[in-house]
């Protein structure tokens, strides 16, 4: 099962990456001022993951496909990795899909 792992990057903002179950990351926040905030991104994530319209598949300047999940009002609440093919991209996807609406959060910065 995946979860969510907030922690405190060097500028004193909060993030959150969704891991999946075997601990890589499929999915990470910008930074947030709060963690109040960051807490919002998660639930955004777990709300927006289930709608494929919500993911934008993209490719990278140097041509690594990645995918950036946006909120309702079309925000970005997360990135992908860069992936060496786009059906590695589109089984990131499917794994945010699987591992977000149900995980858990993991607060490292407490």
């Amino acid at each position: 099962m995946g979860k969510f792992v907030i922690t405190t990057r060097a500028n004193g903002e909060f993030q959150f990456n969704l891991k999946a179950g075997n601990g890589q990351t499929i999915l990470t926040s910008e930074g947030y001022t709060t963690k109040a905030a960051c807490t919002n991104g998660i639930e955004s994530v777990k709300t927006n993951s289930q709608d494929d319209a919500r993911y934008d598949r993209k490719e990278s300047s140097n041509g690594k496909p990645y995918f950036n999940l946006k909120s309702g009002n079309g925000q970005i609440i997360g990135a992908s990795e860069m992936y060496e093919s786009t059906d590695a991209r589109e089984n990131g996807i499917a794994s945010v899909k699987t591992n977000a609406q149900d995980a858990a959060t993991d607060d490292q910065t407490a």
